[in-house]
């Protein structure tokens, strides 16, 4: 899998403690290793329904998932203090975002078993890689496929199952050959709901094919999934009983080649498109205009990194992508249809310094345009000191960076002045400047690290409140964001732990726009603890907890409490009379916190399950 010279080096060194882990775990449970979409979270299977690529991120330190009902169902993706439309995804090389609203970023119908870890990727990092995402990119790559599978079920309460197959097949090689695989995953749960409204139905097929041959990897996937969700409030603070009815479909190729020394390159095509019916209120359907919507993205990406003579090396990446949008709602404003490109590249050289230390510098921009407004030029520029020694790297660094993204067509095509999502056809491209200055340490039992920033964004698109306004509002909005986060990470031969914080500070100005209230840009904690914890106190039990508490900004619409405490529990029972065989019980909000992740959106309750898992 293919990665930029700085992520190489921070995965390498979380990737070398999970492999240390496992490696400790299957001595003890000897169960087939599986990789894991997070390595600093302990549950990432939820309590309700199967494991999708957004479980893993619900306790992750670097990551605010704001759910509606549960993650799975609706979840607004935000990184450091930036919108839920700040954030975007990538699948292998390519990027992926919804044109339509950000609340559907995360639909993403594959299995977390064919997934790496994921990649936070943010500041200089992000502004390379990203793609109409101005704060940060989760990454993910393709998973080498392995002969293996997986059967797994759970009950819970308030009617709630949910099953999940999955199988694996890797062909062997001929000499100097290529090996073929195949894996297939099939998902469903459903339920009556936590609370009154509450309930889902969803369902998810994937599929991928995959040739591996030395240091190249070939991936073709498909996928489909379709979500039923119910949940009071889930878009307005109007105790209507709402619903959200989805259907995405996502193919994509993925060709890389890589080595050893940081060389690669790699070529992607992704196509994804996204149907919702949204309901206001279910007990009247109809009752307000149909929110009917469809969009389609498809985009082709290509991305490689060259070593120069001495001690220099290139990096670029070249980009370009196109939407549609059919909609019942967004017919207001001037476009439905839009095509992006983004160009980026960077200059990168290595300087070596007396007692085995690297002076590590690069510079470089990117240029993100598209058919219906000016396009932008922003900065890359990192300086890093890096050292390695006695089992451990040191890494200080300080950089800035820029990017830009335009609005989607929820906030562009949305009538103005009626309705409920009122929008601006006027609003622009958003542009957004990061300073920033860090450092890591890490070694084969620990990996810390820390990061101060400033970011500012000029002419964000933010949704706000009026008293006595039944709507929301589209304005544009200035905001500056300091933040520090830090993360550390311990290992030992029978468990893990992961302890983060952020900080959070931000100074905004809306202009001339009336506003009471901000639904998404104000809605951030100002101090936030994460604690994981994975540990096996007797050979065949292993305790999985993870735990979060937060300060969160004061909001008028907010009727809970700005604090928080939310924990899950999960206990897992490795049967020794049958290999492969788990038995698990599993908590989710186990002290029952009220807290309103999203502004007068009703939090989900305390919620049990029971599980059994069998792996080949």
């Amino acid at each position: 899998m293919l990665r930029s010279p700085k992520s190489v080096l921070l995965l390498a060194a979380v990737a070398s403690l999970s492999a240390g882990s496992r490696a400790a775990d299957d001595e003890i449970v000897h169960l087939p290793p599986f990789v894991t979409t997070a390595t600093r979270v302990a549950n990432d299977s939820p309590v309700g329904t199967f494991p999708m690529p957004v479980s893993g991120l619900r306790f992750e330190p670097a990551v605010d998932v704001q759910a509606r009902n549960f993650a799975e169902g609706q979840a607004d993706i935000s990184v450091r203090g930036g919108l839920f439309e700040n954030t975007g995804f990538s699948l292998g090389g390519g990027a992926l975002f919804d044109p339509q609203t950000g609340h559907y970023a995360a639909e993403l119908p594959v299995a977390p078993a064919m997934l790496m870890p994921v990649r936070v990727l943010t500041g200089a990092d992000a502004a390379l890689a990203g793609f109409n995402a101005s704060v940060a990119t989760l990454a993910y790559d393709w998973a080498p496929i392995q002969t293996r599978g997986e059967a797994a079920a759970a009950f819970g309460e308030h009617g709630s199952r949910d099953a999940s197959l999955y199988q694996g097949y890797l062909g062997a090689a001929a000499a100097g050959g290529a090996a073929l695989g195949v894996d297939l995953s099939v998902a469903h749960s459903d339920s009556d709901g936590a609370i009154p409204g509450g309930d889902h139905k969803f369902t998810r097929f994937a599929g991928r094919l995959q040739r591996q041959k030395g240091e190249a990897q070939t991936d073709l996937f498909a996928g489909y999934q379709t979500k039923f969700l119910g949940w009071p409030n889930l878009y307005t603070p109007f105790n209507w009983l709402e619903t959200d009815d989805l259907a995405t479909t996502l193919v994509g190729v993925n060709h890389g080649v890589g080595d050893t020394a940081g060389e690669f390159w790699q070529a992607s095509a992704l196509w994804r498109r996204n149907v919702d019916d949204y309901e206001a209120d279910r007990t009247q359907p109809g009752r307000f205009n149909p929110y009917q919507h469809q969009t389609r993205i498809a985009s082709l990406a290509l991305e490689a990194r060259q070593a120069l003579a001495g001690d220099w090396a290139v990096h670029g990446r070249a980009e370009a992508a196109a939407d549609s949008l059919e909609s019942t709602s967004l017919v207001y404003g001037h476009f439905n249809s839009r095509t992006y490109l983004k160009l980026g590249a960077e200059l990168e050289r290595t300087l070596r310094l007396a007692g085995g230390a690297e002076l590590q510098c690069k510079g470089g921009a990117a240029w993100a345009d598209d058919n219906r407004g000016g396009g932008d030029l922003s900065p890359i520029a990192e300086l890093a000191w890096q050292r390695a020694a006695e089992g451990c790297t040191t890494r200080v660094y300080t950089q800035v960076s820029g990017d830009s993204q335009v609005a989607s067509y929820t906030a562009l095509n949305s009538a103005s002045g009626s309705g409920l999502f009122r929008g601006n056809a006027e609003l622009g491209r958003a542009r957004s400047t990061n300073w920033e200055l860090g450092a890591s340490r890490g070694g084969e039992r620990f990996q810390v690290q820390a990061a101060c920033f400033l970011r500012q964004d000029r002419d964000l698109t933010d949704w706000t409140f009026r008293r006595g306004v039944t709507a929301r509002t589209a304005n544009a909005v200035d905001i500056d964001t300091l933040g520090l986060e830090t993360v550390a990470t311990w290992r030992w031969a029978h468990g893990r732990a992961t302890v983060g914080y952020t900080w959070l500070q931000k100074t905004e100005d809306y202009g001339s726009a009336l506003v009471d209230a901000s639904f998404y840009a104000l809605n951030f904690p100002r101090q936030r603890v994460t604690a994981a914890l994975v540990w096996q106190p007797v050979k065949q039990i292993e305790l999985r907890l993870d735990n979060e508490y937060r300060e969160q900004e004061p909001n008028l619409l907010r009727r809970s409490s700005p604090r928080a405490v939310i924990s899950s529990v999960g206990v897992h029972w490795f049967v020794p009379q049958v290999r492969g065989l788990e038995l698990s019980v599993q908590v989710e909000n186990l002290w029952g916190c009220a807290f309103e992740e999203v502004p007068a959106v009703p939090a989900s309750p305390r919620q049990y399950s029971a599980g059994l898992a069998y792996r080949w």
